[in-house]
């Protein structure tokens, strides 16, 4: 595997392997270590259907199931293993413009990290480009939250070190006017607790863990804690922490959750954009569930 780097301070493309057929752990082994250094690893020319990709992503710990969309009739169209990431139907049209999953996949374009709205959140996510967009577009960014916490002063670090945060994907929805959830997607997805500032295990680099999904922040008056998370989400993006993934036929892209945010940038909705994840679970919460409540 030859590894070059993206952008000067995260980021590689992965050459001269095949993600699609068996691996070996010296592999499995150099695609964590270079994991833990770039963040986001783009693979290149691959050949990949979903079976495959859940076996590649499985070598990196258990697979989350998919969030569930409670609607009657509604048909998901892929395995409960997959997240479908495109603007499809059933059929493999393209969504109406007034479709619920369109409007709720619009939040996918504001700064977000996967499953931080679960109690036990994602460590990688994989994603795959079947087909896209014939007008160009869609491009998918990563900001470098590791070194947008070394560059803190000191003071915001001390400061924000021990913070909480409140996650709920009824935040980013709402942020866009989208509030369309049937009581079972509103009790089957309550709030979570999840740390501000996390060490990555693999390189033990300090990094914010932010989120559209974040609300507010535990123990600070709403406002004061949605003012702390919208400044440190523009510092934390700002064009020096960014890098923009063009995609390419036989894109397959990995990122680690637990050190960037992403997000999508916008295509022709009319145009087939076929994208395809899976989620490795991170295994463990941020927060310990009997971890004491910072009071206001």
């Amino acid at each position: 595997m030859k590894i070059t780097p993206l952008h000067p301070l995260f980021a590689a493309e992965a050459t001269g392997i095949d993600i699609s057929v068996d691996l070996t752990p010296d592999q499995i082994a150099e695609i964590r270590e270079a994991m833990d250094t770039y963040a986001v690893l783009a693979f290149r020319e691959q050949t990949i259907d979903d079976a495959r990709q859940r076996r590649f992503s499985e070598y990196f710990g258990p697979l989350e199931t998919s969030r569930k969309l409670h609607r009657k009739g509604y048909v998901p169209r892929l395995d409960t293993k997959m997240s479908d990431i495109s603007n499809l139907d059933e059929t493999g049209r393209p969504l109406a413009k007034d479709d619920f999953r369109l409007l709720n996949m619009y939040a996918n374009r504001l700064w977000h990290t996967d499953s931080s709205f679960k109690r036990i959140p994602a460590r990688y996510s994989v994603l795959a480009a079947h087909v896209l967009p014939r007008g160009g577009g869609g491009n998918t960014e990563f900001a470098d939250m590791r070194a947008a916490y070394d560059d803190l002063d000191g003071a915001t670090k001390a400061r924000i070190e021990n913070y909480v945060c409140i996650h709920s994907i009824m935040n980013s929805r709402e942020r866009l006017g989208y509030t369309d959830f049937d009581e079972g997607e509103r009790t089957g997805l309550s709030p979570v607790r999840q740390v501000l500032v996390r060490t990555h295990p693999g390189s033990q680099r300090k990094s914010l863990y932010l989120a559209s999904h974040a609300g507010s922040i535990e123990g600070l008056p709403v406002p004061e804690g949605r003012m702390t998370l919208i400044d440190l989400t523009e510092h934390a993006t700002q064009p020096k922490y960014v890098y923009s993934h063009a995609w390419r036929p036989g894109d397959v892209v990995m990122w680690d959750n637990r050190c960037t945010m992403h997000r999508g940038r916008w295509h022709d909705p009319g145009d087939i954009r076929d994208m395809r994840r899976t989620t490795v679970s991170d295994e463990i919460p941020t927060v310990s569930e009997d971890a004491p409540r910072r009071a206001g």
